[in-house]
């Protein structure tokens, strides 16, 4: 029990590295500097196995770090689920795997809800589209709009304000619904005896 304490520390150190180096890519001029090296060297090949799938790009949105998060995060919690009850079934196992799997698909979820918000908000207030946090935030926003206003509108024509609305609305009822039949189903394979 003593390893899987240590293992499980290791794992949550490995994952906080991880996010600090996340965060470092997002401020420009980070990428020269001596830390970013370092752990660029301690990060990269477990993130590098990660960047390889193609579905976890959407444009030029990588969502790679998420599912490598994702299956630390995953990892950690079975470690904890081995140290708390001294075993492990696979019904655990499993709804583990499927709690880390709804954690990065409520992330997205509530990361697209956010941009749909602001870009919501922006076109209230008439902001410039033109400007680079505009165009970003159009880029993201409107795969999204297309899809769920072509499931939701079947493709009725709507100003942009409704079509907003009607994807963050669409948006919130699937947050919602998937949230509740996950901690379902996690219920019911955490509760099976093998």
């Amino acid at each position: 029990m003593q390893l899987v304490r240590i293992l499980s520390f290791f794992v949550n150190i490995y994952s906080m590295v991880i996010i600090f180096r996340i965060i470092l890519t997002w401020f420009p001029g980070s990428q020269n500097s001596r830390v970013h090296e370092i752990l660029s060297k301690v990060t990269d090949p477990y993130l590098n196995w990660f960047r390889r799938f193609p579905f976890l790009r959407v444009g030029f949105l990588d969502l790679s770090p998420i599912a490598a998060l994702g299956v630390l995060s995953l990892f950690s919690r079975v470690l904890g689920m081995i140290v708390f009850y001294g075993r492990i079934t696979i019904g655990i196992i499993l709804a583990l795997m499927l709690q880390t799997l709804w954690g990065a698909l409520s992330f997205i979820l509530i990361f697209l809800i956010a941009v749909l918000v602001i870009r919501l908000v922006g076109y209230l207030l008439k902001q410039n589209s033109s400007s680079p946090f505009w165009n970003v935030i159009y880029a993201i926003s409107q795969p999204v709009l297309n899809k769920i206003n072509g499931y939701f509108l079947k493709g009725r024509i709507v100003n942009s304000r409704n079509s907003l609305i009607v994807t963050i609305a669409g948006l919130g009822v699937i947050y919602f619904a998937l949230r509740f039949f996950i901690a379902y189903v996690s219920l019911t394979l955490a509760r099976l005896p093998f």
